[in-house]
């Protein structure tokens, strides 16, 4: 699904990303952990080219989107993205910040937009927030909101950017529930998080990165049971 060789990214003399090549799997859950400023964010954000690549190759699909042919509006329709703050346009109901995608970008009429949005608004448990602003909300709901908004374009993969950092602890659950649910139905996942139950719990590979390197990946068992490198053993031990 995605095939990612050689890619680095640097501003100016600071390189963030060094050379990684990783391949995901179609309705694989991949879980990036790592120390803050190791790249795991930067990583994601190239995926969808929110950051421009200095170096190497990403494919989705068999489609490189370091092709100029490339469109990259309908490679980030394919690819959908939540993000630490939920972004969601403060003057607009929730019901219309989930429809202005689908009926912008993708073209749909605005009843069928409507009747998707209530789908997914059901599925993450806000039904009855549809007519709300989003300043009604509390955090955990914002980032569901976010997370169906995300949906409502049928991405083929969706990448979450740490997506339950802004949150406060019991906010935390509601969210990872409605990533859990998605992984379930086979939703490929790239989910840079500091939530190690989740990792452990429902990816199917963990990579754990450091200053701009993919330094150990593995099964979650691997990982957290039998991790190869000093430097994942040490990383584990102040955040396990």
């Amino acid at each position: 699904m995605i095939e990612v060789t050689e890619l680095s990214k640097a501003y100016g003399d600071n390189v963030v990303l060094k050379n990684i090549s990783v391949d995901i799997d179609s309705k694989e859950v991949v879980v990036v952990i790592g120390p803050s400023g190791s790249g795991k964010s930067t990583f994601l954000r190239c995926l969808n080219l929110l950051e421009e690549p200095t170096g190497g190759n990403i494919a989705i699909e068999g489609k490189s989107l370091m092709d100029k042919s490339t469109s990259i509006t309908k490679i980030r329709t394919e690819v959908g993205m939540v993000f630490q703050q939920f972004n969601l346009f403060p003057h607009l109901k929730v019901l219309d910040n989930i429809t202005l995608g689908p009926i912008q970008i993708r073209k749909w009429p605005a009843q069928k937009a409507k009747s998707k949005a209530m789908e997914l608004l059901d599925k993450v448990g806000l039904a009855d927030k549809a007519n709300a602003f989003p300043a009604s909300l509390s955090g955990g709901q914002s980032q569901r909101v976010a997370i169906a908004r995300a949906l409502a374009m049928e991405p083929k993969i969706m990448l979450f950017d740490e997506p339950t950092s802004a949150l406060d602890p019991e906010m935390v659950g509601e969210v990872l529930a409605v990533m859990k649910e998605l992984a379930k139905e086979g939703m490929t996942m790239v989910v840079v998080t500091h939530e190690m139950g989740f990792a452990r719990e429902v990816g199917d590979r963990v990579i754990f990165m450091e200053q701009g390197y993919i330094v150990e990946q593995g099964t979650p068992e691997q990982i957290f049971e039998r991790p190869q490198q000093e430097r994942t053993k040490a990383f584990l031990s102040k955040v396990l």
